[in-house]
Order: C-alpha cells, then structure tokens, then sequence
C-alpha cells in the first residue's frame, strides 16, 4: 500500500473548496503531494495556499461548470486524476411551503450540473483506464433530513450514480466512491439560512431546525471526513465510504439495513426533535 496518495495521484479536481468539507479535502490532497484545481463561485475565498488551482465555477450555471472543468482539465495535462464532486448546499422548508422553483434550482446544480462534471471526469478517466471519481453524498441517504426534500434527493441520485459506475467500472483501474458524511462541523447550516430560514409559526421544523444546529456545533471536525477519504483512497477499492461519529457511521447504517421503515421514521422524529 502506498505511503501517500501522490504515489498514486497526480492532480485532483475539488468542488466547493473554499469552506466546509470541501476545503478540508483540498487540504488534504495538497499535504498528499497532490495538485489540486480547487472551485467556487468566488475564487477569492479560496486559501492562497501552495499548490491550489483557483476556479471559478457555479454549479447554478450548468454549462459554464462544463466548460469551467474542461478548461481546468486541459491545464492540468491528461485530466485529473481525482476528482470530488463535493459543492452544494441545503434549502430548509416544507416541500409544500418551499417555492418550486427554489428546488427545481437545487437539482439542476446539485445534481444536473454534477452530473454533467462528472460524465466528463468519468469518460476521460476511462480512456486512460485509471482514475478516481468522489461523489460526495450524506447519511441523508440512509436517513432522510427532515424538510430538506430537494437535497435529499439530489444526494440520494449521486449515490444511485455511484452505484451504476460502479458496476460498469467492474475488472478496470478506474474507481468511484460513494463518499457519505454525516454531520461534521462547518458553516452548511449557516449558508442553508440564507436560502430559506425556518418559520418560527411552524412548530415541527423550527424543532428540527434547533435539532439540526444542536448537532452541527457538537459535531467532529472537516478534517476527519478528510481523514476517512484519504483512507478510502489509499486503499484504492471503491463502494459507499461512510464518515462521522461512531453511531452515525457504523450504528446507524447498520439499522437502517436491518430496522422496518415505519422504526427508521420514528427514530428519525426523535433525533430531529420534531416526534
């Protein structure tokens, strides 16, 4: 097994790096050894750090994200070696409260965009038969959030495209991680206010909203979630990584798998405040 990821990987492609997870990941290739092209819509909130790319890239502009990732492709050589579909972000609100179009917006960037970034990555990561594709997804997978339909389901379709890759990448050097993190300590909950904040006239999302944050501020540091995938990259095998606290790693998982859904639901109500 390799020592460092730069034994394996040259450049890498980081979505969302200016903050949260995406910033930790971006940390952690650079300190592998490995380049790493690093976007947002600003690139002026990117770290000036050694060896980080800045890209401007906004995944509301589907096909300037193309474009944006093939440019950053050529100036990397033969493309990336990795790449981390990681950028998105959370509207909190009842599916019925919650304009349409505010999520129709959120799955054409979090999920058409990434897609689109991704068919790419993929098709030249093939040709030269190596390569490792991220899809960032969430335990929302395993356990829906509550009032945060679109994102759920736009992590649950980056899982479902993993799962296909996965398959069809099967007897060739190329890989495909289903990345799932549970809660971690970053700014998502602070960035989700500015898209639509929790009615305080609607008891069960205001619990839930105050549930959420409670778990954020207890929950561990990006950096572990950096650790998990560095792992998961070392060891080079592909499928679902899950990454957070015990329980939410290993325990939870494991019930989901094994409880009814009508106990997953209650479960659910219970830790989100909002039974």
């Amino acid at each position: 097994m390799p020592s460092r990821l730069s034994d394996m990987h040259r450049t890498a492609f980081v979505t969302g790096a200016a903050s949260g997870l995406g910033k930790a990941f971006a940390g952690m290739l650079l300190a592998e050894g490995v380049r790493v092209w690093g976007t947002s819509r600003d690139p002026d909130r990117l770290d000036p750090r050694a060896g980080l790319r800045p890209v401007a890239l906004d995944l509301a502009d589907a096909a300037g994200a193309a474009a944006a990732f093939d440019r950053a492709a050529r100036e990397a050589g033969e493309g990336f070696d990795i790449v981390v579909n990681n950028a998105g972000y959370g509207v909190f609100g009842e599916f019925d409260a919650v304009d349409f179009a505010r999520w129709q917006a959120q799955l054409d960037a979090m999920l058409g965009a990434t897609l689109r970034i991704a068919h790419a990555a993929w098709k030249a990561m093939r040709a030269r038969n190596r390569g490792a594709l991220v899809n960032v997804s969430s335990i929302g997978v395993d356990f829906p959030l509550p009032f945060m339909s679109g994102y759920n389901v736009c992590k649950a379709g980056l899982s479902a495209l993993s799962g296909s890759l996965a398959f069809e990448s099967r007897g060739s050097a190329v890989r495909v991680f289903d990345f799932r993190p549970g809660d971690y300590r970053t700014a998502f909950n602070d960035n989700m206010k500015t898209q639509s904040g929790p009615s305080a006239a609607a008891p069960r999302p205001a619990a839930a909203w105050r549930a959420l944050e409670s778990h954020l501020r207890s929950a561990p540091p990006a950096e572990r979630a950096a650790a998990d995938l560095r792992r998961a990259l070392i060891r080079n095998r592909g499928g679902v990584v899950r990454s957070g606290t015990f329980f939410q790693a290993r325990i939870a998982p494991l019930f989901a798998r094994l409880a009814p859904a009508s106990a997953l639901r209650g479960v659910a109500a219970r830790y989100f405040g909002s039974a």
